[in-house]
């Protein structure tokens, strides 16, 4: 077991066990390089032990088959270690839990949000069968799907994935998890295929659904509605063809799968039973198509203007609620009856900032009303001006990993690359906006991304546009004499953190010292002026201008041949 504190290559300190198999450790270690952390798996050699060395084999084909994957639901491997009696595997740290853990605290998750892991788990399984060669995955279970806090999913451990071969009928061994693994991974069944991972899907889905462990008692997949009544038969039908036992009876890849979830209301026993009520009726409905028209015309009339006014009434109550608790509440019911109207979201974002704090309720509460709605809501021309307010709520505000001794503005920034993305792509290109929302997108990318280049030696190029995209946020928030202390600040803290890390790095991509320096007394001079009016903001203050002095010397010693 490798120490804590100890240091691997020189460049991995360990911080703690974080995992444990049965041949392997998992630890959380920081690179005092990169100031990242990133997972290590350690194997530790054991000499004479057959068992041992299938692992170790394993592992290194895990690793190797990752290092050749590029999926965003994926974790990358940035290194391979072999000491001689340990091997170490450094690949990315990631944020969240597992939905195993999830289900354990909460039982059954609501059936639209597994309708969307399920989506994301089809996009990812299908990138892995139509790589070449074709991966199969064959692990597929919520504990090895990690939920991240920006509400994606990540896929985790690979030791019993493989490559496709076309007639490769001895490859299955008993393999998988039993209770998620499909018939054929219990050898002589037949070779595993993307039907395989399919099965697991869709007992992974069964689970998720109805709470219902099918590791456990009564080992036996029932309809979903049998747990509970309120669920979609559509839902049922297609874990039921998932799960069949013959894999000629299943979806016959994960893209057929994730057409059948994208219109799964479709395949509902009520949804059947009234299109076949409509269709006895037409006759009876089209001799009273004039009288139904007017009616209709006149109810539909009659509902708008209700809705109308029943969303004009919980927004000035919101408005005039005496607590941030309260507005949240009459804004929460606001959106249940305009969900693609942009007002009250952003009256629920004004309300989240009232403490300076966005934190994962507040989350959970804002996705579970924008996501059941957001393939309809991007055909508002509104919703651009949405997706680049709560860009901006998450990128200042949101507080997932953030301790007294910690900042989590990495965390911030990686998670609102996904609101200013469509920011841009749903916006026009003539808004307000439209540069500020493609500049943050591409400073929280970098952020994100710099890390691997650097480890590839790729990097080289980055931080030119980088830097350019610093200084014009800079002048634009500058520019804005109504813009917020917290938002100035935490830019400031941007600016003077990225020229302490990469001084030597901006002078090789060609910014003079002179540019370096101008725009670190802008910040400087800001921040000093800059008059703060709450606890928060006077110690963000006060924190940034005791940073100042390490990131001179770091100017320093970067251009000190010039």
């Amino acid at each position: 077991m490798t120490a804590i504190g100890s240091v691997v290559e020189g460049k991995y300190e360990i911080l703690k066990l974080i995992g444990q198999g049965g041949m392997s450790k998992v630890y959380l270690a920081m690179d005092k390089r990169l100031n990242k952390q990133w997972a290590v798996k350690e194997i530790e050699k054991r000499a004479r032990d057959k068992n041992n060395e299938v692992i170790i084999q394993s592992a290194i084909a895990e690793a190797n088959m990752i290092k050749k994957l590029d999926h965003p639901a994926l974790p990358r491997i940035v290194d391979i270690i072999d000491n001689g009696q340990v091997i170490y595997v450094i690949m990315d740290y990631i944020e969240g839990e597992p939905l195993s853990t999830i289900l354990d605290e909460y039982g059954a998750q609501p059936q639209d949000l597994v309708i969307e892991w399920a989506k994301q788990l089809c996009e990812v399984l299908d990138y892995l069968h139509t790589c070449d060669p074709p991966i199969i995955y064959r692990d597929m279970k919520p504990a090895n799907v990690m939920l991240k806090p920006d509400g994606n999913l990540k896929l985790i451990d690979f030791g019993i994935a493989r490559e496709y071969k076309e007639q490769n009928l001895a490859d299955t061994v008993s393999l998988g998890t039993k209770g998620y693994a499909a018939p054929e991974q219990f050898g002589g069944k037949g070779q595993t295929d993307p039907r395989t991972d399919v099965y697991c899907l869709g007992v992974t889905l069964y689970h998720l659904v109805t709470g219902q462990n099918p590791c456990e008692p009564p080992y036996e997949l029932y309809p979903i509605r049998y747990w509970n009544p309120q669920l979609s038969g559509g839902l049922e039908r297609i874990i039921q063809k998932c799960t069949q036992l013959n894999p000629e009876d299943r979806y016959q890849s994960c893209a057929e799968l994730l057409y059948a979830l994208n219109h799964y209301e479709e395949v509902d026993d009520l949804y059947r039973e009234k299109q076949k009520k409509k269709l006895r009726s037409f006759i009876y409905v089209a001799g009273l198509a004039v009288l139904s028209l007017f009616v209709g015309i006149f109810g539909q009339a009659m509902k708008i203007h209700a809705n109308n006014e029943d969303y004009d009434a919980k927004i000035q109550m919101a408005e005039k609620a005496a607590t941030d608790a309260e507005k949240v509440n009459y804004f929460l019911e606001a959106i249940d009856t305009k969900p693609t109207v942009n007002e009250a979201y952003l009256g629920l974002l004004n309300a989240f900032k009232g403490d300076a704090a966005f934190t994962v309720e507040e989350e959970a509460q804002l996705k579970k009303k924008i996501n059941a709605h957001l393939v309809d809501f991007r055909e508002n021309p509104d919703y651009a001006d949405l997706a680049f307010e709560i860009g901006k709520v998450y990128w200042y505000y949101y507080d997932y990993g953030k301790t007294d001794s910690s900042d989590n503005q990495m965390t911030r920034m990686k998670s609102s690359i996904q609101w200013f993305e469509d920011a841009v792509r749903y916006g026009s290109k003539n808004s307000a906006y439209d540069k500020i929302a493609v500049i943050y997108r591409d400073i929280g990318k970098f952020n994100r991304d710099i890390t691997l280049h650097i480890e590839e030696a790729s990097d080289k190029g980055k931080y030119r546009p980088y830097w350019k995209n610093m200084k014009q946020l800079n002048q634009m928030i500058e520019k804005n004499p109504d813009e917020s202390e917290i938002v100035k600040l935490e830019l400031y803290k941007l600016i003077t953190f990225s020229i302490e890390t990469y001084a030597r790095k901006f002078k090789l991509d060609g910014i003079q010292e002179n540019e370096i320096r101008t725009l670190f007394e802008s910040v400087k001079q800001s921040t000093n002026a800059l008059s703060v009016t709450a606890d928060k903001t006077v110690m963000m203050k006060q924190e940034l201008i005791q940073r100042f002095g390490t990131t001179e010397k770091a100017i320093i010693n970067a251009y000190r041949d010039e």
